[in-house]
């Protein structure tokens, strides 16, 4: 008798997320990238969603609410290898 075993492995990339208040005391997003590699991410809330190329081992721009009444929570980030999503390779001229 042979037994097979499957497993599926996922890789993410190495990624830092940092939250803060703003002076206005809106609630802020920053996304530092921790590997060698570009990555392309996002940064969402309320379904808003901002996508943006992170090159290696440096931290984006922070990204702010538009209302003091949102908080840490209400931010979700996504990022992964940009080799793995060509449509995000800017185009060379």
């Amino acid at each position: 008798m042979f037994l097979v075993f499957s497993t599926s492995v996922c890789a993410r990339p190495k990624i830092l997320v940092q939250h803060q208040r703003s002076v206005t005391n809106l609630a802020e997003i920053q996304v530092t990238n921790q590997t060698i590699e570009t990555l392309i991410c996002y940064v969402a809330i309320d379904g808003h969603r901002v996508y943006f190329r992170l090159q290696s081992l440096q931290p984006s721009k922070w990204y702010k609410a538009t209302d003091t009444r949102l908080n840490h929570s209400n931010f979700s980030t996504w990022c992964d290898y940009l080799y793995l999503h060509p449509k995000y390779i800017p185009k060379k001229k």
